[in-house]
């Protein structure tokens, strides 16, 4: 089996990216498949046996790929790039939209495993702290399903756990009362779609969004759909909620068990759906950690701090 290196053709913004600061980004894509790699200009230089040469080369083209688009590459999108061609495939990210920011993809492992699981699973759970990407990736798969005619509608529903669900006592129609509870949808939806599609759609009513206590009595077909913050949704809502899907339709269930607003923390319908639902075929479960933060670094040390006073009290989630 030949050895001989091959040849990578790439810009000089790709190469930089592939090689990373004093070779480090290099070093993980050769210790990850027993590969040499080398830069020596216009390219990447790639040895090793035919297998890992494939690999590597698949590794390489996606970093480059994302560096071309202008998107700044750090040691988690070459982890990710490694892991997705061991795996053999980009999953659900390269079907992804484009936001304002560029193209949409994960920037850890545990995304890339979240992003898959919504391109093979009718039902996915993605639990974890905040600043994960639970929410974004979510509404981003479901606007390229929107965008490609793969389904009819988005519906977005989350608990207004504030408000008791006694919305009513909210001034304003249904979408002002909802509005103030789902902006993190609406900043991710506007980001990725921009604020005329964004409005546009609604008014044609392919995106909705609606409380919890609104889906009751209906049958959600040939739409995609996010529950969000589901840890203050009570285990009844949750039953309920779940049961909604219709022909077509498929749902991913986003929450952080550690932080329940509910006035009996014990009735919440995450973690009971989860224990339930735990390896049911069609059904995915991604869960999120520490380590997959990415906003402020500063969040990632907060979170941790809490997960250890958690340990430390003998909670867990």
């Amino acid at each position: 089996m030949s050895r001989a290196p091959e040849f990578i053709h790439l810009s000089d913004a790709a190469v930089r990216a592939v090689a990373g600061a004093n070779s480090r980004h290099a070093a993980l894509i050769e210790d990850a498949f027993g590969v040499l790699l080398e830069t020596p200009g216009g390219g990447v230089s790639v040895q090793g046996d035919a297998k890992s040469r494939g690999w590597a080369k698949t590794a390489v083209k996606a970093i480059a790929e994302r560096a071309d688009q202008g998107l700044e590459i750090g040691e988690a999108d070459i982890r990710v790039a490694i892991g997705q061609a061991k795996s053999g495939g980009g999953g659900a990210s390269g079907a992804l939209p484009v936001g304002r920011r560029g193209q949409v993809a994960p920037k850890t492992a545990m995304q890339a495993t979240y992003l898959d699981a919504l391109a093979k699973c009718e039902l996915v759970f993605g639990l974890g702290p905040a600043g994960t990407g639970k929410t974004f990736l979510a509404v981003a798969h479901g606007a390229g399903l929107l965008l490609r005619g793969e389904v009819d509608r988005l519906i977005v529903s989350r608990p207004a756990v504030e408000a008791g669900e006694r919305l009513g006592f909210l001034p304003g129609d249904l979408t002002e009362k909802v509005d103030p509870y789902m902006a993190p949808v609406w900043e991710a939806l506007t980001d990725i779609l921009g604020a005329e599609q964004l409005r546009r759609r609604r008014e044609k009513g392919e995106i909705e969004v609606a409380p919890i206590a609104f889906l009751r009595g209906r049958t959600l077909s040939h739409a995609f759909v996010i529950v969000d913050e589901a840890q203050n949704a009570t285990r009844l809502q949750m039953k309920m909620v779940l049961t909604r899907l219709g022909e077509g339709a498929r749902m991913v269930v986003t929450g952080d068990p550690t932080q329940i607003d509910l006035n009996n923390p014990a009735d919440s319908g995450l973690a009971h759906a989860v224990g339930l639902l735990d390896g049911v075929k069609g059904i995915g479960i991604v869960r999120f950690s520490a380590e997959d933060v990415v906003r402020h670094p500063l969040v990632e040390r907060i979170v941790r701090a809490y997960d250890a006073d958690a340990a430390k009290r003998g909670r867990s989630f």
